[in-house]
């Protein structure tokens, strides 16, 4: 057993504390080239992962960067360096202790890379513009141990993909190199270890003892939930009652649109004057950071936030945390449980606050997942290839390299372990001329090739380059401003900025404002006592149901009673059963009904709302070209609806597999669906520079850009890299048919209801927005009579 240093033990014996075995674990394997710690939150796993670090650097006597810490999220970085500072300068130890992210100054910067601190904490994207400095051997020579915090949650996006292929480079340049990931919520710990581990290394998983389970319920209140919507208004009073209870409260959404909506209805509501903050990610940088400081310093009593606060940020006294809206992902759900009680051995404390009716099975399916530890996630495929050609082009940058020695280098990251030479050389004829079709513009001739060594064709390329390197997409956002006072206040998007009119008011921040007009792509605004605001449309991810709720909330409506279901709820589903069936995992259950004139046909899939989007899409295609007349669609996540004027007699006739995927790459090919995607592929791969010196673009002139570049090879070279990578990026990413196909080869057959009116399953979905378009004063009065005449006629007016 690895005894800590006198120094070092000493300081946990004042405070009366001692390692758990998962910290001695990790102390006693610190010589492993890598290990993955699984631990609970509040459990002390990031002073696990640093305690090797502490012990090597206790003597002093290493020069230079000793241990590198990578996170997802900027502000964890800085939270993990306020405290670890802390200790270290408590024990008096000889250790430099540095954050690098988007947000430190360039002084700093060129400071770091001149003379590196002994732990550099940073983001992937900072990390993989390190490598790609002509220096950077001489930076990381002494690197020891690199450790990824919250791997989870890099483990399925491209930002993992680029992170790993940074540490391939990083094996290169430090020989040796120990890995540590660190994790409280994985659903699969040897795949996120097969990540981690250098290809085909093992990489030992280590359980901590995961605590007793979180207590999670959900929250009755006197009114029944709505049928339709997202906001969860109508328990806003229930939700500050648990404000007053408790001492800080975090209060999660799932997108920033409705975190402004809640907030400033809870504002308006809370007459005691609660202190009360919002933190997103399209706030000022220092709007949050006055967030951030008045939670760690216990002042608020309630923030509403998304999830720039999922991860394991230690913000102050956190003893309840609500999810306002049905989760969508029991492993993202448990994640932001932990948030409340950040301590080990204390059961986490949350509330689930169902956004309306259908939700109310979705939160109750979430909770019985989450107390079987049933934790949701799918398989990844193989590593993209957008990625590897900028990981290429940052590689160059760097110096010149051997393409064989790269290839091997690459292989050894598990999401490319079984990628193909032809498949390299294609990113790297890319990286090197643009590919056929561009091959005869200098713009992208970037590589070229002398002596066997490939380096940039022109080294002051490599500006650009490095002013590109990432892989978050952002929607085109536009900073926010106060006219009087020059006072940020945030990000909204573009498209939203452009259908501004001077004297329209918008929420930011929690603020309402008033829009006076765009100068120099800032949008200027004043205050206003406006009371009833535009939302502003961020860029926030919409979630969809995972495919694994999905199928728990299937179990749950086949269940025949459903004792755990509000009564007002279980009520409805009977009723569904009598008029016409409950839908199940093995039957596809469609109906048809006649309705104001239209006939419509609800198709119960849940499949999600990408995949029930991009079926309506499919589905319309089909049905025009037999004539059936459709007129338009709505989706949620676990159905669609669709009117037209002619009644759909045979449903299944629509729904063969092959002409389904035949007409689905009839739509892709002139739709904007694949336009988007390339955008992002085109973007991450560097055939599309969003930052270049110089003036910024704008949004519609960066789309037109992209737009010409498409439209060129889509006609002249349609089997180029980046439109293959397109392609897949969009069946998988954002028509989600990968989950259309899994929900027919689920079903045996299809069951199909013609009805003489609205089932009240389909009901809700009238009132879902862009059925029933309502404008107006009066239009909450509207939607409330609207409800009732649907409700009515679905008999549902009870319930």
């Amino acid at each position: 057993m690895t005894a800590l240093p006198p120094i070092i033990a000493d300081w946990f014996k004042t405070r009366g504390w001692a390692l758990h075995p998962h910290q001695q674990d990790m102390l006693d394997r610190s010589a492993a080239p890598a290990t993955l710690l699984i631990a609970p939150t509040g459990g002390g796993k990031t002073l696990a992962g640093f305690l090797p670090s502490l012990v090597e650097l206790v003597g002093g006597g290493h020069a230079g960067l000793h241990t590198l810490y990578v996170s997802p999220l900027k502000a964890l970085a800085a939270d993990i360096k306020r405290n670890l500072t802390t200790p270290v300068q408590e024990m008096g130890l000889p250790i430099r202790i540095e954050d690098r992210t988007g947000d430190t100054s360039y002084t700093a910067k060129r400071r770091q890379r001149a003379d590196p601190p002994h732990i550099l904490l940073t983001t992937p994207e900072s990390l993989a513009l390190l490598t790609s400095y002509e220096d950077a051997p001489r930076i990381f020579a002494g690197l020891q141990r690199v450790i990824v915090d919250e791997i989870h949650a890099l483990a399925d996006s491209k930002r993992g993909d680029q992170l790993m292929l940074a540490l391939s480079r990083l094996d290169q340049l430090a020989p040796g190199l120990r890995r540590v990931g660190l994790s409280a919520t994985v659903d699969d710990p040897q795949a996120i270890a097969a990540t981690l581990a250098r290809h085909p290394d093992p990489c030992p998983v280590l359980q901590a003892d995961p605590g007793p389970d979180p207590q999670i319920e959900m929250l009755v209140t006197e009114t029944r939930p709505p049928w339709s919507g997202g906001g969860a208004q109508y328990a806003i009073g229930e939700v500050l009652e648990q404000v007053r209870a408790h001492r800080t409260t975090l209060i999660f959404h799932n997108t920033r649109a409705q975190a402004e909506i809640f907030f400033h209805r809870l504002w308006l509501e809370n007459e005691d004057d609660l202190p009360i903050g919002i933190h997103h990610g399209s706030l000022s940088r220092d709007q949050r950071e006055r967030v951030e400081a008045a939670m760690v310093a216990g002042e608020l009593r309630a923030i509403v936030c998304t999830g720039s606060l999922d991860l394991g940020i230690d913000w102050g006294d956190v003893d309840l945390v609500i999810q306002v809206g049905a989760p969508k992902n029991v492993k993202r759900l448990v994640q932001r449980i932990g948030r409340a009680n950040h301590r080990y051995n204390a059961p986490s404390k949350a509330l689930l606050v169902p956004a309306n009716r259908f939700e109310v099975v979705e939160c109750v399916a979430a909770l019985e997942a989450a107390r079987d530890h049933d934790l949701d996630g799918d398989p990844r495929g193989p590593g993209p290839l957008d990625v590897l050609c900028q990981h290429i082009l940052i590689r160059a940058c760097a110096g010149p390299f051997d393409a064989d020695q790269l290839f091997a280098e690459v292989r050894t990251v598990g999401a490319y372990a079984g990628l193909s030479r032809a498949a390299f050389d294609d990113c790297l004829s890319f990286c090197a001329t643009g590919g056929y079709a561009f091959r005869a513009y200098d713009k992208w001739q970037r590589l070229k090739q002398t002596d066997g060594l490939w380096h940039l064709r022109d080294p002051r390329a490599a500006q650009r380059i490095r002013m590109n390197i990432g892989t978050i997409q952002d929607a085109d956002l536009l900073k926010v401003r106060m006219r009087r006072g020059n006072r940020v206040l945030g990000e909204v998007e573009e498209g939203f900025a452009a259908s501004l009119t001077p004297g329209d008011r918008f929420l930011i921040g929690g603020e309402v404002v008033r829009y006076e007009g765009l100068k120099e792509l800032t949008v200027e605004v004043s205050r206003t006592p406006g009371r009833e605001p535009k939302v502003a449309v961020f860029s926030g991810t919409k979630f969809a149901t995972s495919t694994q709720l999905s199928s728990r909330i299937l179990r749950l409506l086949n269940q025949g009673s459903w004792p755990n279901l509000p009564g007002h709820t279980a009520e409805w589903l009977m009723l569904q059963g009598e008029v016409s069936q409950i839908p199940s995992a093995d039957r596809l259950l469609i109906e048809t009904f006649p309705h104001e004139g239209r006939e419509h046909l609800c198709l119960y899939g849940f499949a999600g709302q990408n995949a029930h989007r991009t079926l309506g899409l499919i589905l319309t295609q089909r049905m025009e070209a037999a004539g059936l007349s459709p007129l338009g669609f709505v989706v949620t996540d676990y159905a669609l609806l669709i009117w037209g004027l002619e009644p759909v007699d045979d449903p299944a006739a629509l729904l063969d597999p092959t002409d389904m995927r035949a007409g689905l790459d009839q739509w892709l090919q002139g739709n904007a669906v694949m336009k988007r995607s390339f955008r992002g592929v085109a973007t991450i791969a560097g055939l599309i520079e969003k930052n270049i010196p110089g003036p910024k673009k704008t949004g519609r002139q960066a789309t037109f850009s992209s737009d010409i570049l498409y439209d060129t090879l889509a006609k002249y070279d349609p089997e180029h890299l980046l439109m293959r990578i397109t392609r897949d990026e969009a069946l998988h990413g954002l028509v989600d048919f990968g989950r259309i196909e899994d929900m027919l080869a689920r079903i045996a057959g299809i069951d199909h209801r013609r009805l003489s009116r609205v089932s009240p399953l389909a009901a809700p979905l009238f009132l879902e927005p862009g059925k029933v378009p309502i404008v107006g004063e009066g239009r909450e009065r509207l939607m409330a009579a609207e409800t009732e005449r649907l409700m009515a006629e679905a008999g549902l007016s009870a319930l």
